[in-house]
């Protein structure tokens, strides 16, 4: 079978006479807002627009717009259904557009609620219309900047609760677990601030750092004590750096599409350790599932996609975090879809397939990160390993492979209509 071809796509240069957005995340919202504080006074033309979710299941969200000078609005607004996706499609967006059109030539930044993630902003930005248009004709969107809190960060990555435990969830049905949310927050951001120090002393917090480094090693990294800070500094580092990518992924397809899904870094860095998994035979299903507690009881964060030989038309996807493992379907790959679908699948995606195409097993493959705290790479390694298909069953071939026991079987289903890069939300706890 032939590999996948790429079609060049023209790019469309940014002129920049749009105002600036930078979007502020972080989970510990006294950091974030610490650091929106500190822009404000760098510059009284400024706005800040932060929205407290706290009566959202209510239906009932306060929204405050202020400058370096004092707040411009403090409105209470009441929407018809309670959950954070509908806050920023029926308040968020159309007030960014609102003070760009009455505020012109002021740049803005959006502080978002703790439990909100910064992709399903990007998400709604791109396709979420404000007077039949997405805000970016209005304004460019010019980076998202996360914000941890080192003296709780570690306790957050640790952490096994849920927000609906916490009573802190953004809906009714959202059952997130904090740790996963903390990840996403790090992982999407193109910049990262860490704030203040460790309570353990400057060591741990140097090990944060590291950490922060292996998990998104993408991102332009930050480090203030908190104390003292340059607001004139920190505002030429964080503002109009035109760090976001729009046409980055998402953290579990950024492998797909042949982006860095993070670093091999084996050797302890502060005790910090990262290493990539990657092999072209498929997992038997139920040697992978007879060590997923094993492979994970040391890490902090793993990632990544992989196939099972039992299921082989499917990308599985997989993200650890806060001591649970979810499991879901990307969709297919592509040596499982007849060619005349491949111009539908995104070219990155195509290109990246063709890239490291195989003629036996075409574009499958396992890409897993692994970061953790002291473990050891090489065992990690020769547990994965033992996993794969042997030689013998290899030579079985596919229609044996189906036969398998398979304590997956169920859990990734494919639609018919479905490509891959889709979003895992059926990711279930394997």
């Amino acid at each position: 079978m032939s590999a996948p071809q790429a079609t060049p796509h023209a790019v469309t240069a940014d002129t920049g006479s749009r105002p600036s957005l930078t979007v502020l995340s972080g989970f510990w919202p006294a950091a974030t807002f610490a650091v929106a504080r500190t822009m404000l006074a760098a510059d009284p033309s400024l706005l800040l627009v932060r929205h407290d979710l706290a009566g959202i299941r209510d239906g009932v969200v306060r929204r405050v717009v202020r400058s370096g000078a004092g707040i411009v609005e403090d409105v209470r607004i009441e929407l018809r259904h309670g959950c954070a996706s509908c806050t920023l499609r029926e308040d968020v967006l159309p007030t960014l557009v609102r003070l760009t059109r009455s505020q012109p030539g002021r740049d803005l930044v959006l502080m978002l609620p703790e439990v909100v993630e910064p992709e399903a902003v990007a998400a709604a930005c791109t396709h979420c219309l404000v007077d039949g248009a997405p805000i970016t004709e209005l304004i460019r969107i010019d980076s998202y900047v996360t914000v941890v809190d080192a003296e709780h960060l570690l306790d957050g990555l640790a952490s096994t609760d849920d927000l609906t435990e916490l009573g802190i969830q953004a809906a009714e049905d959202d059952h997130r677990a904090l740790a996963d949310v903390v990840v996403r927050q790090i992982e999407y951001a193109d910049t990262l601030v860490l704030w203040g120090q460790s309570r353990e002393g400057a060591f741990d917090t140097g090990r944060l750092s590291v950490l922060l480094r292996r998990m998104a090693p993408w991102a332009t990294q930050l480090r203030l004590d908190g104390d003292l800070v340059d607001a004139s500094a920190l505002t030429r580092q964080l503002r109009r750096t035109r760090r976001h990518r729009p046409e980055t992924p998402g953290v579990l397809v950024r492998g797909l599409r042949g982006y860095p899904l993070g670093t091999h870094a084996p050797e302890p860095d502060c005790g910090v350790v990262s290493a990539v998994f990657r092999a072209r035979r498929p997992f038997h299903p139920q040697r992978l599932h007879d060590v997923l507690e094993d492979v994970n009881a040391e890490m902090v964060r793993s990632r990544g996609h992989l196939w099972l030989a039992s299921q082989p038309d499917t990308v599985v996807a997989w993200e650890f975090a806060g001591g649970g493992l979810g499991m879901g379907s990307l969709g297919h790959w592509l040596v499982s879809l007849p060619t005349d679908r491949w111009e539908q699948v995104d070219d990155h995606r195509r290109l990246a397939a063709a890239m490291e195409w195989d003629p036996y097993y075409g574009d499958r493959h396992q890409h897993l990160v692994f970061i953790g705290l002291d473990f050891d790479p090489a065992e990690l390694d020769r547990t994965l390993t033992s996993c794969l298909l042997t030689d013998a069953e290899l030579a079985d071939g596919e229609q044996t492979w189906r036969t398998y026991p398979d304590p997956f079987a169920g859990c990734f289903p494919l639609h018919p209509e479905e490509l891959t890069d889709a979003d895992p939300e059926g990711a279930r706890p394997a």
